[in-house]
């Protein structure tokens, strides 16, 4: 995979497959694995997919939400989540119905020469 398309979009894919899972099995969920555990930039690094210099750079770009307390990054490992989830695409199902409310908004509230 050469295409750094398609390795986002394979990685991305990753992180949803391991939120389905948390979704449907939370009871494999250990106290490591807690929403609020606070995360170095190793583990972010593995709980994203991502190199820990990816990380470091994501974070002095402001895309990524951390915390420093000294020399150390830490991350939430619930606002993570946020961050993955934020980046969900529509279906083509909600884009269609978003379409047709604001096409139905419209037609209600259309202007009146």
């Amino acid at each position: 995979m050469s295409n750094p398309f398609e390795l986002l979009e394979a990685r991305l894919t990753s992180i949803e497959n391991l939120i389905l899972d948390l979704k449907h099995n939370p009871q494999q969920a250990t106290p490591a694995q807690a929403p609020d555990k606070l995360m170095t930039v190793h583990e972010t690094a593995e709980f994203l997919g991502l190199q820990p210099n990816t990380v470091y750079s994501n974070v002095s770009k402001g895309l990524l939400p951390a915390m420093k307390q000294g020399n150390r990054l830490y991350f939430s490992r619930l606002e993570l989540m946020e961050y993955v989830k934020a980046g969900r695409k529509l279906t083509l199902a909600e884009t269609a119905a978003q379409a047709n409310a604001y096409i139905q908004g419209k037609k209600k509230g259309g202007s009146h020469a």
